[in-house]
């Protein structure tokens, strides 16, 4: 029905990573899932793909996923609603992290200053798709801090200077710690309904090192957060993951962005400061093989 007015749209909504979910199929091959299997489409199914969003679920109505219910009666928004519609999937940690609900933890100051919704970052291509499939929100999709925050005017900072393509803006400016989780574990009861847990969360904060590097990437040293998933993910179907193929500390992009942090506040208040490093004794052993391209060898000197 979208497509009778809206067929643009529509169409690149097919390669959105809210619809077909690119990302987690690129995690679940990475870690030896094979995606032709019939289990595990059905696994995939009857688990991730309940957090796909449509059209109307940003445009009408709460997305299926944090519960439904209509947004304004039958009224269409042009612009979803921040709260009921972005963070209602992503509140658990872009959301709260970004609206500074974790207690002695600032919001961001992009929210806090100037009030900015989400949209003002993460264009309508973030949500609709471009028309090309890609493995992740961040594949030339979202808006970058240099977008705004010009080289030129970087430039006449000496710690810009410095630290260059070396170190991501969030190791610097990210306000303190953000949520991480792990062992998340799908399945279905003898009804057939679909179950999961997952340990409790922890706030944490860790450097690591960048493990893909590119043009648009070239930092040596990001922020990483460990993921829930593991080898046991889908063992609630049948299927088992290959263990320490893929990183449990993944490089992350937290919504808490400040100026001035306690990081920055001075030289070694990052260099020679162990506790800010994602070091192998930080990592647990069974995840060691995995997160080498991650972890810090040596800490950056004073």
């Amino acid at each position: 029905m979208c497509a009778t007015c809206h067929q643009e749209q529509v169409k690149n909504f097919a390669t959105s990573l809210h619809f077909g979910q690119a990302g987690y199929w690129t995690y679940l091959k990475n870690a030896g899932a094979n995606p032709e299997s019939a289990d595990m489409q059905h696994a995939f199914n009857a688990s991730c793909a309940t957090c796909h969003a449509t059209c109307a679920q940003c445009h009408i109505s709460r997305p299926a996923y944090a519960g439904g219910g209509l947004l304004a009666g039958h009224t269409f928004k042009k612009i979803g609603s921040q709260t009921n519609t972005c963070a209602a999937c992503h509140g658990a940690r872009v959301g709260d992290e970004y609206l500074g609900k974790y207690d002695g933890i600032q919001g961001d100051v992009h929210w806090v200053k100037e009030g900015m919704p989400c949209i003002e970052c993460h264009d309508t291509q973030s949500f609709h798709g471009d028309g090309q499939a890609r493995a992740n929100m961040h594949e030339n999709v979202a808006t970058k801090c240099t977008d705004c925050h010009t080289p030129d005017k970087l430039a006449t900072q000496s710690q810009h200077v410095l630290h260059g393509d070396k170190v991501s803006c969030y190791v610097c400016h990210a306000a303190g710690e953000y949520k991480n989780c792990t062992n998340c574990h799908v399945g279905q009861d003898e009804k057939g309904l679909a179950w999961r847990t997952l340990d409790p969360s922890w706030m944490d904060f860790k450097i690591g090192r960048n493990p893909n590097q590119t043009a648009d990437n070239p930092y040596e040293y990001v922020l990483v957060r460990h993921i829930p998933t593991n080898a046991d993910l889908f063992k609630g179907f049948g299927i088992e993951l290959k263990p320490n193929t893929v990183p449990s500390w993944q490089p992350a992009t937290p919504h808490n962005i400040q100026r001035k942090t306690a990081q920055n506040a001075n030289c070694t208040a990052c260099h020679g400061n162990a506790k800010l490093f994602l070091t192998e004794d930080k990592v647990l052993s069974e995840e060691l093989q995995a997160n080498q391209d991650v972890i810090v060898k040596e800490l950056p000197k004073q």
